[in-house]
């Protein structure tokens, strides 16, 4: 596998950093230097999508394996982009099957883009949304396999456990179907995987705008993946940065720590006590 490909492997006696550098995200063996995964479908142009990842600065690119077309059947859409500047996560886009996610996962390996993968088995073509059982399938034979694997599963808390559990370097539950661009539609289910699973969570699938990325990384999230929201945008360029400064906040937020309700606690912020009395106005009892 080319070296180019792949990002700088993690030093876990590393020394932290101030100033965020010890704040990288780390998934497997890779350090990345951003908490966004930036797509590379349903783009205007590849001049756009280039564009747009110059701006976002992602820590990965994900491309779909069945897009490179690397049995030469046809042009790759991709072609005339420079892959090797960003670390690569193969997907399985298209696949129905396990064996289907292990086939494509195992020719992107073939064809040295990477030995990560992040697995998509579609349970039903009209949502799109993943098929829990042969998902969970395709993680256990790809990391048996010695693939990194990161797959897309849907909100189900048992089920990102289960992934995890499975080997799964990371999970990627999704906030809505893919490409609906609906932003967060199970708040409790996702806020519970995020909290408890044991492996870095990366929300993937229908984010709309920035602010819902900055949301997700406020509660927690390890990074997010976004598409759909950058490449159908009236300005795809300026929404891939838009996206990028609002994962940035959402993490620095999230460190920062955000005040939180407590019962009893409500009021105003500033002290009532100390304040001039007006003339002739009787103090209180």
């Amino acid at each position: 596998m080319p070296k180019d490909l792949m990002a700088a492997p993690a030093d876990p006696q590393a020394p932290a950093q101030p100033g965020g550098a010890d704040d990288r995200l780390r998934i497997g063996d890779r350090v990345l230097t951003s908490r966004l995964i930036h797509g590379t479908g349903r783009f205007p142009s590849s001049a756009v999508l280039a564009a747009c990842i110059a701006a976002a600065g992602p820590g990965m690119l994900t491309v779909a394996v069945r897009r490179l077309h690397l049995d030469g059947d046809r042009r790759s859409e991709l072609e005339g982009l420079d892959l090797r500047r960003y670390p690569l996560l193969p997907n399985t886009a298209g696949a129905r099957t396990a064996a289907e996610a292990v086939r494509l996962a195992r020719l992107g390996r073939a064809a040295g883009l990477s030995d990560w993968v992040k697995v998509e088995v579609v349970g039903d073509p009209d949502t799109l949304l993943p098929d829990p059982v042969e998902t969970l399938e395709a993680t256990r034979q790809l990391v048996a396999e010695g693939f990194t694997v990161l797959p897309y599963t849907s909100d189900d808390v048992v089920l990102a456990f289960r992934l995890a559990e499975a080997g799964a370097a990371a999970v990627m539950p999704g906030a809505a179907p893919i490409g609906t661009t609906l932003g967060v539609q199970n708040i409790h289910n996702l806020r519970l995987i995020i909290a408890r699973c044991p492996v870095p969570v990366i929300v993937d699938a229908g984010l709309g705008v920035p602010s819902d990325a900055t949301r997700v990384m406020e509660w927690g999230a390890a990074g997010v993946l976004v598409n759909t929201a950058i490449a159908r945008a009236g300005d795809p360029v300026a929404m891939a940065a838009a996206f990028a400064g609002g994962i940035a906040a959402g993490r620095a937020a999230h460190r920062a720590g955000p005040a939180e309700w407590r019962a009893g606690g409500h009021g105003a912020s500033s002290p009532a006590s100390g304040l001039p009395t007006a003339p002739n106005t009787p103090s209180a009892p």
